[in-house]
This record gives structure tokens, sequence and C-alpha cells, in this order.
């Protein structure tokens, strides 16, 4: 019989253990990059609706564990402001469509808005505290410098360039090695600017193929949807070498409440909101929930969520476009974006590597398009278009007017349940958002704590071997590992196979799943090929629990 043994000695900390390790030890970063060039370059562009401001504030607090190369404003077809000079636009099947509203000048974005800005400025106001649980926090004007704005004005519309277009393509040009990730919570037709600025620069030259191969083995867009359909008319048809991750499975954005497995749904109830989310400080005072009296844009009608008190069919006869029944106040509002970036930080799950690894973020299934959120897309268009939005007028004019509207009711998700999954899957999803919730509450508690003592971290997990190895048929493959914890709590650790990520449909069987050594042997109906994704996760008995993990893949020889 062969033995495959990979090296990742598991430890336990104990006292005595700890009386051994210098003090400092515990003082550094709890995160297992030691390189900055091991961290995902990342830009995070962001329409001003409610739940991006939220996943903003849950970014800027992983700004550690990334290189955040861009906080960029941009439009969708639920925002966008104006060009200011009486241009209309009306597209039909769109929330105004609901409210027999528009051709409108500008729709639910603020002429003096700058939610990105107050972030990074209560940002400003954390960081010596954030410093001391991690030194590897970028310096706040580090982070202003990032702020750009992109294209706003319309749906849809790439027809210039902005300085948040710009800065893509330049990132997209570099020659700094490894992906370049590009969030998409609202609209991409910042994006597709870039790209179609890229293709007006070198489309007609020798240079053509080797540029657009670069970009398109760089760029990774991983969207929140196609929000005003520039990914499906633009970019997909004319750089179909960019990969563009849609991640599903774990649910953060409105419908959260709803969703979520029954021993996680305290992490969106008033109580646990308050207590970890929105009474932490700067970065607390800016976070959205359900019934806060805020709204982002004022008169919007399409917002009600910070309102309390009121009935479905109340809100309504006050004119709101309501769909979804309101919440108890204060309760968890939304972060639907936020799977846009989760599997890009540092828990050691590497989801980032690949999209059907999963992780806290949800996973992607091969060949899964992404979803347009209303209406029909707009038509393909070519390399070289003018990149005009849809539905535009000059002022004065009305030749966008639809002189035979149709008042529809907007979609209700009172009674919506997204598709059923596997127990199993269910269960592990179940369990990051958990993690991933209470992560999030600790880095909030990081923000107003300035003693490191005085706040959890999360354990530390050493693999000294291989994360990636090769077994054959029958072998016996034997797995270590090392864990420490920067507070000295004591630690649960296991070994899990997580069967979803991968491609062998059977399962394993280890000899002591919590023991510091255990073996797996290699099913003899295993394919050459195939893979076996093993997870080493740990938790701490801190306030609160945090989690990590390390992700060994086996592939079948």
């Amino acid at each position: 019989m062969n033995m495959i043994i990979v090296h990742v000695t598991l430890k336990r900390v104990c006292s005595l253990t700890l009386a051994l390790i210098p003090l400092v030890a515990f003082a550094g970063p709890p995160h297992q990059r030691d390189a900055e060039a091991d961290r995902p370059r990342v830009v995070i562009t962001a329409d001003p609706e409610l739940d991006d401001n939220n996943t903003i504030i849950r970014a800027i607090l992983y700004s550690s564990d990334v290189r955040l190369e861009g906080l960029i404003y941009v439009s969708s077809q639920f925002h966008w402001r104006g060009d200011g000079r009486g241009t209309t636009q009306y597209i039909a099947r769109r929330e105004y469509t609901h409210l027999g509203l528009c051709p409108c000048t500008s729709w639910r974005f603020a002429p003096d808005e700058r939610f990105i800005d107050n972030i990074v400025d209560a940002y400003a106001k954390v960081y010596p505290n954030l410093r001391i649980h991690d030194p590897d926090y970028p310096l706040p004007a580090e982070l202003k410098s990032k702020i750009a704005w992109g294209n706003i004005d319309f749906e849809g519309d790439f027809s210039k360039d902005t300085d948040g277009s710009n800065l893509i393509k330049s990132l997209l040009l570099d020659n700094k090695p490894g992906p370049l990730y590009v969030t998409a919570q609202g609209g991409e037709s910042t994006i597709a600017r870039a790209l179609k600025s890229i293709y007006d620069q070198y489309g007609k030259t020798p240079q053509w193929e080797s540029v657009q191969e670069k970009v398109s083995r760089k760029l990774i867009i991983i969207p929140s949807g196609d929000q005003d359909g520039t990914e499906r008319s633009y970019i997909r048809p004319n750089w179909p070498g960019i990969r563009i991750y849609q991640f599903t499975g774990i649910e953060f954005g409105y419908l959260a409440q709803k969703q979520a497995a029954a021993e996680d749904k305290k992490y969106f109830s008033s109580d646990w909101t308050r207590e970890y989310l929105s009474e932490r400080g700067p970065f607390g005072a800016l976070y959205r929930v359900w019934g806060d009296g805020k709204q982002m844009v004022k008169g919007d009608r399409a917002d009600y969520f910070g309102m309390s008190g009121y009935t479905p069919e109340q809100l309504k006869q006050m004119g709101y476009l309501v769909w979804l029944p309101p919440q108890p106040r204060g309760s968890f509002l939304g972060e639907g974006d936020t799977p846009t970036f989760l599997n890009l930080i540092d828990n050691g799950l590497r989801s980032y590597e690949n999209p059907q690894w999963g992780g806290w973020g949800g996973w992607m299934y091969p060949g899964a398009p992404t979803f347009s959120l209303y209406g029909a897309p707009p038509p393909i268009v070519p390399a070289d278009t003018l990149g005009v939005a849809r539905g535009l007028a000059p002022a004065g004019s009305d030749a966008n007017k639809d002189n035979n509207p149709k008042k529809e009711p907007p979609a209700d998700f009172s009674s919506f349940h997204f598709p059923p999954v596997p127990p199993r899957t269910a269960t592990i999803a179940a369990r990051f958002l958990a993690a991933a919730q209470n992560d999030f509450a600790a880095r909030m508690q990081w923000s107003v704590t300035p003693k490191f003592n005085d706040a959890n971290h999360p354990p530390v997990i050493r693999i000294k071997g291989p994360l990636a190895i090769s077994a054959s048929l029958g072998s016996t493959v034997q797995l270590h590992g090392e864990i420490t914890d920067p507070d000295r709590n004591a630690v649960s650790a296991r070994w899990w196979q997580y069967n979803d990520a991968g491609t062998y449909p059977g399962d394993i069987t280890f000899s002591d799943p919590e023991a510091l050594t255990t073996t797996f042997r290699v099913p003899d109906d295993a394919k050459p090929g195939q893979t076996i994704n093993v997870i080493l996760e740990a938790t701490d008995s801190g306030t609160p629990p945090l989690t990590r993990y390390q992700r060994v893949v086996v592939t079948i020889q």
C-alpha cells in the first residue's frame, strides 16, 4: 500500500506551549499570507444602494487581506445621476415604470452623493484601533486616493472615459503579475468603458492580439447580476476570454432573514445586529438597518427601509414601491453584494483560486450565466460601438416618452424562496454564513478597541507541506496540522471533506477527524483526474468565535 504524507502538524495551544513563545509572537497579524504579492488585487465598484453601503463597510474592514486598487462610484438601472443638461432616460420595466414615473433627468442618485467617501472617512477615525489588531491595514490616505467616479450619468452608458474607467484601464494594462478582480456591485458600464477604451487605443494596431490576450487573462469580473445590461451586450460578446464569476448559495441580501437556516437567523435579528454592528462606533453609525430613519436619497419612493411602524399597505398608500414586507426595527437590512468580494479574503479557503471551490461568498457552477434583474437586455453591440445609453432624449424632447405606459405592480418577494439545495450543501452554507458574520462582528469590534487583548482574533493554521498533492487509487493520505491562537483561546479543529468543491462524487472516511493526525484512504472507485477537497477547520472559544481554514486538494493519479 502506497503512503502519501502531507506534513501539516496540528498543535493545540496550551498554557505550557504559550509560555515558551515570546509574547511578541501573539501581537502580529493572525493570517497566513507572508508577502503582499500573495494578496488578490481588487477594484470595488458600487452604486449608492443601501446594501452597497453596508457591503463597502464590510469590505473596508478586510482591506488588510487584499490589495485594494480602486473604490469606484458607478451607475445601474437602480441609480444614475444624469448629465446635468436636462437629458432624460426611459427604459421600460424599470422601478420608475412601476411608479408611473419618468422619463427622468436622474434616478435615485443624490447630487451630493459621497457614501464611499463617508465610509473611508470613518475608516480614518478607527484606523489607529484597526492597526493594533492587524498592521496590514492600509493608511487612510492610501484608501482615499483609490476613490474615483466612473460612468454614472445614465444606466448602461459608456460613451466617455471617466476617472473610474481610466483607473481600471491602467490597472489592466500594467505589468503587475496575477489577476485583477473587479467587483460589480452595480452596473458594469464603467468596466465596459475601460475595455472599450483599450480597444479604441489598440484595436486596429499590430499589438491588438497580444493586448486582448493580456487583458482577458488578467481581468476577473465578480458581478452581483448584470444590473445595466453592458455585460451581456458588450463585455461577453467582444471579450469572450474574460472570466466572470457569479457566486450563489449564501444569502446576504434583503432576503437574508427569510432564507437563513434556523440556527443562523439570530445573525439577522435586531438584538444581534445592534450589539455587534450598528452600535459599533463610526462604522456602526453608517451601517444601514431596518427602521433607522434614513434614506440614501431624500424623497426616494423606492426606499422605505428606514421607516418603521407601517404595514406594507400603509407604505403603498404613501406612494412607496413596496416589494418586501418591513422587518423589525434595528434588524439586518441587507448586503446583497457582499458575495462579490467575500471569497477574496484571507480565511484560508482560497476560494479566489477556483470559483467552484466555494467559500463564505458562495460558489459558482460551471457555465452559470449572470442574471439580468429587470426587463429585456439591450442588443449586442460591436467593439467599436459609441457606447451611448438606451432611451435618451435631449432636454425639452419627449421622444423617449412611453405613450402607452403599462403601470405594473412590483415583484412581490414576500413568499419568494431560493431553489432548494442538497442537505449537505445547506449545512456547509449555514456554517460558512455563521463564520462570516462572526468574523465581521470581530472586525467591527477591532474598530472600537484600542487594546489587542480586549478583542478576539482568529486562530492561525500553519501548513508546512503542499496544499495540492497527487495520490493513487488505494493509497493512504496522512494529514497533520499546526494551529495556534493569538489570544490563547482554546481551539477546536476538525478535518472534513468538501464534497461540493471536489469532482470525486463519493465520500472518504477519516481515521479520526478531530485527531492531531488523521488519514484517509483514496477510494478504489475514484477516477484519474478527479479531485478531493479536504478542509482543516479551526474555531476558537473567544467572543465572537472565529474560524479559519486550510484546504488541501488531492488529485487522483
